[in-house]
């Protein structure tokens, strides 16, 4: 039998903490191993004995749930060869509380969950937990997490070569799902200062929030030296921009009536159980850009983008995929390394620098 998923719940109320720990008995892979009511009591229970999980409630007096997770997130830092500690935070579903999510996950949360208002205690508990119990099986046991600059698969083209099948890069698609506002807030403003390509990206979001994207975008526009916006239907694809596909919605792109490349949004049914499916942008990038294309799968569960990968990569583009050790979750990257359509498999850090290099070698041929 594997491994119980141990969790760490903290919320100022009480009658919630009992409730919830109650429910969370009811399951055999899950144990509450504390129950605490503060971030200054978290920290201290994590320091004695580091749970797999924590579920964070967001709004807390004195020290808050993106506090905690700061202070988690520099706790996991001073231990790189420990598994980290994760964290889901627990929001109320209003804008404020979508605010204050996006940007939890742009600073590690691994994911959220909306705290019901139901009639009782009882009833809002029992609603989470249908909510939090598919979440910690996803994320409870992730293993131990390796150092970054490991290079534990894959491998490195030679650039120049790889460059040499397309004459000129004219885009970049960047898929992501799981850890990727975090993944962004780090490598797109690096990524805006040393390409000038057009960038889309499909990060995957809930369709019941669709404000979540907006928060997210919000939050990088800030740190980015191009301008980073939500997608519009019809919109020029223009050189030094960063399109985020809308919350619930699939971005494309295509030719427009004069022969331009244009945005287009689409609300097709889910494809791979995602909204935004960034199968679906790739293959509308194959459509529009042929081989000319950086193709990028960043850290994200399941398969999402591997399907779209393969005609992008018959037609010479160039896929980069980031490796295991700095993936939260390496279930999208290391889909499309065991299909063999990446060129090459590297650290987070290292990804703008790698882009920059074929996109100058591609300029070159």
């Amino acid at each position: 039998m594997s491994r119980k998923s141990k969790i760490l719940i903290v919320d100022d109320s009480r009658c919630f903490r009992s409730a919830l720990k109650q429910v969370l008995a009811e399951y055999d892979d899950i144990v509450v191993v504390g129950s605490v009511f503060s971030g200054p009591r978290a920290l201290e229970f994590i320091r004695d004995s580091p749970p797999d999980l924590v579920t964070l409630d967001v709004t807390m007096p004195g020290m808050d749930g993106l506090e905690t997770l700061r202070a988690i997130q520099q706790f996991n830092a001073s231990r790189p060869d420990n598994a980290p500690v994760g964290v889901i935070m627990v929001s109320a579903s209003t804008s404020a509380g979508a605010q204050v999510t996006a940007e939890a996950l742009q600073q590690g949360a691994l994911t959220f969950v909306h705290k019901p208002q139901g009639d009782t205690v009882e009833a809002s508990v029992a609603a989470l937990a249908q909510q939090l119990v598919g979440k910690i099986r996803q994320y409870g046991q992730r293993g131990v997490r390796r150092k970054q600059g490991d290079s534990e698969t894959g491998r490195q083209a030679d650039r120049e070569t790889a460059a040499k099948k397309v004459r000129s890069y004219r885009a970049v698609v960047i898929a992501v799902s799981t850890g990727g506002p975090q993944a962004l807030a780090q490598i797109l403003p690096e990524l805006c200062e040393r390409i000038d390509l057009p960038i889309l990206v499909a990060q995957h979001m809930p369709r019941e929030q669709p404000e979540m994207m907006t928060n997210l975008v919000k939050g990088l526009v800030a740190h980015c030296r191009h301008p980073v916006t939500e997608a519009r239907d019809g919109g020029p694809v223009l050189a030094r921009m960063v399109y985020f596909a809308p919350g619930g919605k699939h971005l494309l792109v295509r030719h427009g009536l004069n022969g331009q490349v244009i945005t287009s949004l689409t609300e097709q049914p889910q494809e791979n159980n995602c909204w935004p499916s960034a199968n679906a942008l790739f293959r509308s990038a194959h459509h529009v850009w042929g081989g000319d294309v950086v193709a990028v799968v960043l850290t994200g569960m399941l398969d999402d983008g591997t399907r779209g990968l393969e005609p992008l990569k018959r037609a010479g583009a160039h896929v980069i995929a980031q490796n295991e050790a700095s993936s939260v979750t390496w279930g999208m990257p290391g889909s499309a390394v065991s299909a063999g359509l990446v060129d090459e498999v590297l650290p987070l850090d290292q990804i703008p620098a790698a882009i920059e290099a074929v996109v100058q070698a591609g300029r070159r041929s």
